[in-house]
C-alpha cells in the first residue's frame, strides 16, 4: 500500500491534538484545584479571625452580678457591630474589659446611662439629667450608690453600667470600674446559647 505526501499532511495535527490534550486538561485542573483553595484559605481565615474578632463571638457568664437576666453559666453570642457604628442603646447588655483590652477579664452589664449625659443616684433611685430613670432591670433596690452618690457627667464616648443584680455588682458604681470607654467595651450581648430551658434572644 502506498501513501501520497497529502495523506501524511493531514495526519500530523491528529496526532498534536492527542499529545495536548492531556496537558491542555491538567493544566484546568491544576487552575480548579489552586481556585478550591483560595476559596477554603479564605473561608477559614473569616471564621477564625473576621467573625469572632469583628462581627460575633461566643462568651460565658461568670458570677451572679447579672441575675435574675443572666446566670452564672450562660453561654452567650455577642456582636461585636453595634458599638463600632455608636448604635448602643440604654438597657443594651455589653461585655467590655474594665482594664482595658490588654486584660482578659471582662466583665458583663447593663447600660444605664449614654455618653454625654449626667448620672445621680438619690434614695435608691436613678436619675439622668435630673430626671428619673424609669426601668425595671433590677433585681434588688438599690442599697450603695458608690461613686454615683454625687452627678457624674459622662464624656462623649463613656457609658454608665449596672448589673441587674443591684447588691452584687462591682460597675460603674465601684471606684475600680467607672466609666466604660468606647475603646474598652467588646460586643453588645444578643443570644443565649446554652441553657437549652432560657434559649433565645435576651432582652
Amino acid at each position: 500500500m502506498s501513501f501520497s505526501k497529502d495523506s501524511l499532511v493531514e495526519q500530523e495535527p491528529d496526532i498534536t491534538k492527542e499529545d495536548e490534550t492531556p496537558q491542555k486538561e491538567i493544566k484546568i485542573n491544576l487552575k480548579g484545584l489552586l481556585y478550591d483553595l483560595l476559596f477554603y484559605a479564605v473561608l477559614v481565615f473569616i471564621c477564625i479571625y473576621i467573625l469572632p474578632n469583628y462581627v460575633i463571638q461566643r462568651t460565658i457568664v461568670d458570677g451572679s452580678s447579672m441575675e435574675d437576666t443572666l446566670m452564672d453559666g450562660d453561654n452567650l453570642y455577642v456582636e461585636k457591630i453595634s458599638y463600632r457604628l455608636d448604635m448602643l442603646d440604654r438597657f443594651d447588655i455589653i461585655v467590655f474589659y474594665p482594664k482595658g483590652r490588654d486584660n482578659e477579664e471582662y466583665y458583663v452589664k447593663r447600660i444605664i446611662g449614654m455618653p454625654g449625659e449626667t448620672i445621680q443616684i438619690i434614695n435608691g433611685e436613678i436619675y439622668i439629667n435630673g430626671e428619673i430613670l424609669v426601668e425595671n432591670y433590677g433585681k434588688d433596690p438599690i442599697t450603695d450608690p458608690g461613686r454615683a452618690a454625687f452627678p457624674i457627667t459622662l464624656g462623649e464616648d463613656e457609658y454608665f453600667v449596672m448589673g441587674d443584680n443591684r447588691k452584687r455588682s462591682k460597675d460603674s458604681r465601684d471606684i475600680d470600674v467607672g466609666n466604660v470607654s468606647k475603646e474598652n467595651i467588646g460586643g453588645k450581648v444578643i443570644f443565649r446559647i446554652t441553657p437549652l430551658s432560657r434559649f433565645g434572644v435576651i432582652d
